[in-house]
Parts: structure tokens; sequence; C-alpha cells
């Protein structure tokens, strides 16, 4: 049975990845990080926009609603609260 990509993956393929991880690499944003990489936080962030996501809680809650596809969106297997509010807090905004 084929799979036919998501909507949300559809959108995302039109992001410049190149340039994204040429911004990453510049400010340093996955040093020190072992999983939730900065595009794995863009990725969350974009849901949250388009699934109008308040907290960090909704947001969470969301995503594990979808965890079955989280995977496949390309954020991982495990999102949590935690992971995101720490990748907003030491992450450049630059980036």
């Amino acid at each position: 049975m084929t799979q036919n990509p998501y909507i949300f993956n559809q959108l995302t393929q039109w992001l410049p990845r190149d340039k994204f991880d040429r911004l990453v690499k510049q400010y340093k944003g996955n040093a020190y990080v072992k999983d939730f990489s900065c595009w794995k936080h863009l990725l969350v962030m974009i849901w949250a926009q388009l699934t109008s996501r308040r907290s960090l809680r909704d947001i969470e809650t969301s995503l594990r609603a979808h965890s079955d596809k989280l995977y496949r969106m390309g954020m991982g297997r495990h999102v949590s609260r935690n992971n995101i509010a720490n990748a907003n807090a030491k992450r450049d905004v630059a980036i």
C-alpha cells in the first residue's frame, strides 16, 4: 500500500534546509544537543503555529495525540515539554 506524504511534510519540504543548516552551524545551535535538533525544534514550532497552540502544554498534548505520526513528520519519536522549553530558552533567536 502506498503512503502519501502528510500535508505538513508537503509544506515543510519548501523550506530551504541548506540555508537553515548553515545558520544553525553559524550560531552553533546544535552544540551539546543529543536528540532534539534545531530542525526538529523548527518543525515543532511550525506545528504549533499551524494548529494555533498557545502554550507548551498545549503543544505537547497535541503532539502526543499524534504520536504515531511524529516520526513520519520528521519530529522524532518523543517530543516532551521539557525539550521544547529548554530549546526555547537556550537556542539563539537568530536561528
